[in-house]
């Protein structure tokens, strides 16, 4: 008799892809590398490399086949991080800045995105927040997160002092915005009803 194998909704954020012309990668070709490996239910969003998808493997032997198949296929690595739907979801409920600080923020520059999430391989410590916001008097915040760091920023990010030391104190973070955070949860959402 077959044991019931749980299916998971996962979305990985590549690192580093399609940036100024270097290590381009073709979404459909991200798309079907994925499913090759027997990812199920695979959808990316935008250039910058995010996909979800469904799969029972196992968290850890699910990141070495990613990593593996995406250096056949494409010849070079990509630092990349994956979150199950559930910790997507903790994330963003427990986003910890007020509308009424995020308005602030958004009302200094609102040409540019202000909310942006810093993916980690293990949990920040103090040491590494303490380092990233010494002597820092401007209006931007960063507050940790479970496997991630929260940055708020009244400015571009390009020219966020916090931004560029959180990138310096975690070097090889996966960032993305909160509007790409959140597309990705509901297109989770959305494969789970199919």
């Amino acid at each position: 008799m077959d044991r019931d194998v749980k299916k998971m909704m996962y979305a990985a954020f590549f690192r580093g892809i399609n940036v100024g012309g270097k290590n381009v990668v073709r979404m459909a070709e991200l798309k079907q590398e994925l499913t090759d490996i027997g990812l199920s239910k695979v959808k990316t969003y935008i250039q910058s490399g995010n996909a979800v998808f469904e799969t029972t493997l196992d968290e850890t032997f699910l990141v070495g086949k990613i990593k593996v198949g995406f250096m056949n296929r494409f010849g070079f690595e990509s630092n990349f991080v994956v979150r199950s739907a559930e910790e997507l979801r903790e994330l963003i409920e427990k986003l910890p800045y007020t509308s009424a600080e995020i308005a602030e923020a958004e009302a200094a520059d609102p040409q540019v995105e202000h909310l942006y999430i810093y993916f980690l391989d293990n949990s920040p410590n103090k040491a590494q927040l303490d380092a990233i916001c010494k002597d820092y008097t401007g209006k931007d915040m960063v507050t940790a997160g479970k496997k991630e760091i929260y940055l708020l920023s009244s400015q571009s990010i390009r020219v966020s002092k916090l931004a560029v030391r959180a990138s310096k104190t975690f070097p090889s973070s996966t960032i993305r915005n909160w509007r790409t955070v959140n597309k990705l949860y509901e297109m989770m959402e959305e494969n789970t009803k199919l």
